[in-house]
């Protein structure tokens, strides 16, 4: 993938988050950790599944809504896939509004698969069996758990680790049977799952914008 980088404006869209929201300050080294390990996978070529229940499946869907497509910032298609949609016969409506983006996969959208699954495996497996058959090794599972003890989220980082994928989990501030699956647990403070929960909308979005300001803007 091809990646432009502007170091200010990432250093800016940090420095913004945590003037904005100073309680997760304390934070910022797992989160540093969390950034630093996306741009890794994403980098080596690697792409990133992501799972949740709930308000965390939303979650995932919505972590994967910022970066396979624009969020804040434009990203137009390269000169190479532009002339090849051209000799296609596209008259450039494709490569005027196709824009590039970053490999995401949330676990949670698969209607069918997934009742599938529940119906023929057992609803614990839910993104386990998707971890088999999607993840490599070298890919990354990101896991939302406000608990941090979901047992079908716990199975897919399990599966995760002996395939040889990174992980990152999100979840609250105890420590939880993610806290051992995850090379970077993102422990995040609440007392309820929606504030939990709303912590860590604020963090996936600081690291989707920073994510598309180092590979997409000049």
């Amino acid at each position: 993938m091809e990646r432009v980088s502007n170091q200010s404006y990432v250093d800016q869209i940090w420095a913004d988050f945590y003037r904005e929201s100073p309680s997760l300050m304390s934070f910022a080294e797992p989160i540093g950790n969390a950034y630093s390990l996306l741009q890794d996978v994403l980098r080596e070529g690697g792409q990133i599944l992501v799972c949740g229940n709930g308000g965390s499946a939303s979650d995932s869907e919505h972590i994967a809504g910022e970066l396979a497509k624009p969020c804040a910032l434009e990203r137009p298609l390269g000169a190479d896939l532009r002339l090849a949609l051209r000799d296609a016969g596209d008259d450039g409506y494709l490569s005027d509004n196709l824009q590039r983006g970053l490999p995401v996969l949330p676990l949670v959208s698969q209607a069918a698969l997934i009742t599938a699954i529940v119906n023929d495996q057992g609803g614990d497996l839910i993104f386990a069996q998707q971890v088999v058959v999607y993840g490599r090794p070298g890919d990354l599972l990101w896991a939302l758990s406000t608990s941090g003890n979901s047992s079908n989220v716990v199975y897919a980082l399990r599966t995760a680790r002996a395939l040889g994928m990174r992980t990152i989990g999100f979840s609250g501030i105890a420590m939880s049977e993610m806290s051992e699956l995850c090379d970077v647990i993102v422990g995040l403070p609440g007392t309820s799952v929606p504030t939990i929960q709303h912590s860590h909308q604020l963090v996936y979005h600081t690291l989707c914008l920073a994510i598309e300001a180092d590979w997409y803007s000049s």
